[in-house]
């Protein structure tokens, strides 16, 4: 009988090296700005940093709306343990301003992420004016075929049946 070799019971755990003790991750301890005037007062005392302005005009220049950025500023500050989710999003409103106020000081144009799209509007209700015409001419195509399967199923009925019956 062959001898088995004993397995080494020392090695990790699959998938240990995808995992974190609770508390190890800077969003699962207490925020360093636990209000929303603290939180403030960081993000305009960082935004008047010029390499910050330098980036937030490259990024408003390929066209990014200001929604999208001061979005992700804000997750960047959830993520880094700064505040809150709920802080963030009470103070997205400011960041958006202050995004603005440097694309205006910079003379750049710059989408809110805010405008109504009419084009589109009209597109689709133009797509939901055809889908509910296509509906009314199915159901009055159904209706039709209703009345000549209750007319089938009538004959059907008034024919002989069983083995024997006449034809």
């Amino acid at each position: 009988m062959p001898i088995r070799e004993e397995l080494p019971l020392e090695a990790p755990i699959a998938g240990m090296a995808l995992t974190h003790e609770v508390g190890a991750r800077p969003w699962q301890n207490p925020p360093q700005q636990a209000s929303v005037q603290e939180a403030i007062a960081h993000y305009i005392e960082r935004m008047q940093d010029e390499s910050l302005t330098e980036q937030i005009v490259n990024i408003l220049q390929s066209d990014v709306p200001v929604t999208t950025l001061a979005n992700t500023i804000q997750l960047a500050g959830v993520m880094e343990g700064r505040h809150s989710i709920d802080v963030g999003v009470l103070i997205l409103p400011v960041i958006m301003e202050m995004i603005m106020l440097i694309a205006d000081a910079e003379g750049i144009k710059y989408q809110t992420g805010m405008e109504r799209d009419i084009e589109a509007e009209v597109k689709d209700s133009r797509i939901l004016a055809g889908i509910s015409k296509a509906r009314e001419e199915l159901s009055e195509d159904r209706e039709e075929t209703d009345e000549q399967i209750i007319e089938t199923e009538e004959e059907l009925a008034e024919m002989p049946r069983g083995l024997m019956g006449r034809r």
